[in-house]
């Protein structure tokens, strides 16, 4: 009678097979599922579409790329990989085929899945996963959990057995995150391999994204980040992948309508309804960031349109000031100067960890250089003895509290939401610096709404929860706002004359 085979003896070719693939992803999927078999739920599909090869082959050059580096003991690179997408492309499918590559031709490798939503990780993004495990040629080496896929325990012993590896993180884990604890999304380590994808990754916030850094210290080959969504929100971390990290980031658009297996009704629908140009065809159909995101106060097709505008210059219009003081902490405290439609040509002044006493001196340099018609500095929190120091030195310095009422108070909420509309009609017509931190800032804020049905601008904490900084560049730009000053003004900051300061003051800022 012969002897009934183990299952390691079973699966012993198939594993030296996908072990061939270790570098290879693409040649992993078209051997792993059953393309245009009869009775399959592929049978009518030959393989991945266009991009989706194009994809894995950016993957594969990668690895081979990141082999001779090895060689060489040469320092392996991470690749970073995003792709923005119209509706409907195959994300999902896409997202599977790369999490169960690595798992099943890297041995004691880990594969972190994560999404935007609780919903769409445990309702799509896993689901699609275990899908096209069922389908895999090694769907026997699966075990399922809710929220991971392990190897079957046979396997973990045969692969103890002939190589000693060590399989304790050898999974696909979907990872669920909290902006309130985004440190417990961190742990997961692996020196064999390592996989992080991010699906709707437009919708996770900048701290996990932060987190998500560390699980690539191990300096391995085969180390891989892919952030993959509809093109949502026109800042964040997936926004500047595009944008001021693209340099960091291998990045691509797909428009839906490249995808010939695709239904191109309902692209049309789209432009037909919203307008060829409009945010929407653009996010679903081309696969590009939209100008106005969700509730987005103002919109980065403005931004960026003032960021290159030439600079028109008005010499009747006031010079103004504006402060957003900041002590210590994250926050910086942010000069800004503003004449008329010119926030360009005098550059914003950026401090860190300043008292009270240091930040009313730059202040003062800036008045003393400048000479603005008028000078308006946030009052709430430390900014109040920063205008008193500046008072009692003898400048005439207007200070503004940020949540008092609003003079149009049908529109507004707040007097720093109306500070922030004034940015907004500005805009189309105004100059500002080609700077990051301040294109951000002015594009991070989303808006609500009262129970009055006034506009209000989403509170700083309410940002911070979402993984964006305090707006300070925006803040001091829209301080410049505070209030309609005119030449007429001139009782200003150019006709201010100096006394000494009280002695109570640490030190002569002054001098």
């Amino acid at each position: 009678m012969a002897k009934k085979q183990t299952p390691h003896a079973q699966e012993q070719d198939l594993l030296i097979k996908l072990l061939s693939f270790q570098d290879d992803p693409l040649a992993f999927v078209y051997y792993a599922f059953p393309w245009g078999q009869a009775n399959s739920p592929l049978e009518n599909s030959q393989g991945p579409r266009e991009w989706q090869v194009e994809a894995l082959t950016k993957i594969r050059d990668h690895l081979k790329a990141n082999q001779h580096k090895h060689a060489q003991d040469l320092t392996p690179e991470l690749l970073k990989m995003a792709r923005a997408s119209g509706r409907g492309i195959g994300k999902s499918a896409f997202v599977a085929w790369v999490a169960l590559w690595m798992f099943s031709c890297i041995p004691s490798s880990t594969v972190i899945v994560s999404a935007n939503t609780e919903a769409q990780l445990k309702g799509t993004t896993f689901p699609e996963i275990k899908k096209w495990a069922t389908m895999a040629i090694n769907n026997r080496w699966f075990e399922y959990a809710m929220m991971s896929i392990q190897p079957a325990d046979w396997l973990v012993d045969a692969l103890k057995e002939t190589t000693k590896l060590d399989s304790a993180y050898w999974s696909i884990t979907a990872r669920l995150w909290s902006e309130e604890a985004p440190d417990a999304y961190a742990g997961a380590h692996s020196q064999r391999g390592m996989c992080v994808l991010f699906d709707e990754a437009s919708g996770i916030p900048g701290c996990i994204w932060s987190v998500a850094q560390g699980f690539f210290t191990d300096k391995t080959v085969h180390r891989v980040w892919l952030a993959i969504s509809n093109p949502r929100n026109p800042s964040g971390e997936f926004f500047e992948c595009f944008h001021g990290n693209r340099d960091q980031w291998d990045t691509d658009s797909i428009d839906g309508r490249s995808v010939a297996e695709n239904d191109h009704q309902l692209y049309d629908n789209i432009i037909q309804q919203y307008g060829a140009d409009s945010d929407q065809a653009r996010v679903e159909v081309y696969g590009q960031f939209p100008r106005q995101g969700d509730y987005q106060f103002i919109g980065r097709g403005d931004v960026d349109d003032a960021i290159h505008r030439e600079i028109f210059s008005d010499p009747g219009a006031p010079l103004v000031m504006g402060v957003d003081p900041a002590r210590y902490g994250d926050d910086s405290a942010v000069l800004a100067y503003r004449c008329g439609k010119d926030a360009k040509s005098i550059p914003f002044e950026r401090y860190k960890s300043c008292s009270i006493t240091e930040l009313a001196e730059h202040v003062a340099r800036g008045i003393d250089k400048y000479r603005p018609d008028a000078v308006f500095v946030e009052g709430d929190g430390v900014g109040g003895g920063v205008v008193d120091v500046l008072k009692q030195a003898g400048f005439k310095i207007t200070e503004v509290k940020t949540g008092g009422g609003a003079q149009d108070k049908e529109m507004y909420g707040n007097h720093r939401t109306e500070m922030w509309g004034r940015i907004r009609d500005w805009l189309p017509n105004a100059s500002i610096p080609d700077d990051k931190e301040l294109a951000d800032d002015l594009c991070a804020p989303r808006y609500e709404f009262t129970l009055k049905g006034q506009l209000k601008l989403e509170p700083k904490d309410k940002m911070k929860k979402r993984g964006f900084a305090s707006p300070d560049y925006a803040d001091a730009l829209a301080m410049t706002f505070s209030r309609i000053t005119s030449r007429t003004d001139i009782g200003s900051s150019r006709r201010f004359k100096r006394k000494k300061v009280a002695a109570n003051v640490d030190c002569d800022v002054f001098t």
